[in-house]
């Protein structure tokens, strides 16, 4: 069984070991940084193959699979004291660090990559972006969902602006179930109502792969159909130019920060 340890226990640490650890127990044995100790001890006694180490130092001494998942803000002072071995496989969760500013701080580990995991890991539900393609690396995060292997940092930043949108994808819904709301329909129901019916899209969307979008949209507007009135509506009034603006805002600033960090 493999040995994978994680430098940082927030809540993608969580959500990540959650994930591995349930639905038949954990494909490896998980080793968790102290540094937030509340996170890593509840996460070891609800897992067995879970224990918290002394210090950083000794998860990296522990492991043979290396998970940097601190805080951009602090990564440096927390990996400048550690002692990484040739033979560590390093994955790198920190925003903003492009693999090339990553791999001096954990030299003379040979293996580094980088990925974006969201917090659906926990029910193994997950895209995870991976750069570059590094089978244990995919390894990992396709037991969590699947695993999308991209060809450069420059891509990375292209699937970790798409990240951006969750929050907003929520308030959409709930401005739908706002209005029904508004309409005598119970709260609750509401709420629920939509959740089922954005869960059923997007299982139609998974289970199609060879569905494109635009085709979806045609088959679920019928000419002449409500379908097709709300879409003609949200056109008009340019909801994918102002989706698109904001994306290439967050792109912005996503590539900055990479800059940056070099």
């Amino acid at each position: 069984m493999k040995r994978l340890g994680f430098v940082g226990s927030g809540a993608i640490t969580s959500a990540i070991v959650t994930g591995l650890c349930s639905e038949g127990g954990a494909a490896y044995e998980i080793c968790l940084s102290p540094r937030n100790a509340e996170v890593a001890a509840e996460l070891a006694s609800r897992f067995e193959k879970v224990r918290v180490a002394a210090s950083n130092q000794a998860v990296l001494d522990e492991s043979e699979i290396v998970v940097i998942a601190v805080r951009p803000q602090i990564a440096e002072a927390v990996l400048a004291d550690l002692r990484f071995r040739p033979d560590h496989h390093v994955i790198s969760l920190v925003a903003g660090y492009p693999v090339q500013r990553m791999t001096p701080l954990v030299t003379p580990a040979a293996v580094v990559s980088r990925a974006v995991p969201l917090p659906m890991s926990a029910r193994r539900r997950c895209p995870t972006a991976v750069y570059p393609r590094d089978p244990v690396a995919m390894e990992l995060f396709n037991l969590l969902g699947q695993a999308f292997a991209v060809e450069t940092d420059d891509v990375l930043a292209a699937f970790s602006t798409a990240t951006s949108t969750m929050a907003a994808y929520f308030a959409y819904a709930d401005c739908i179930a706002g209005w029904m709301t508004n309409n005598g329909v119970a709260p609750q129901q509401a709420r629920d109502y939509v959740a089922q019916i954005f869960a059923g899209m997007a299982m139609t969307a998974v289970e199609g792969p060879d569905r494109t979008f635009p085709a979806l949209a045609e088959d679920h507007a019928t000419r002449g159909g409500l379908n097709e009135q709300v879409l003609r509506d949200l056109r008009s009034h340019h909801v994918c130019e102002s989706i698109t603006e904001a994306l290439d805002s967050v792109m912005r600033r996503v590539t900055a920060a990479s800059r940056q960090a070099l």
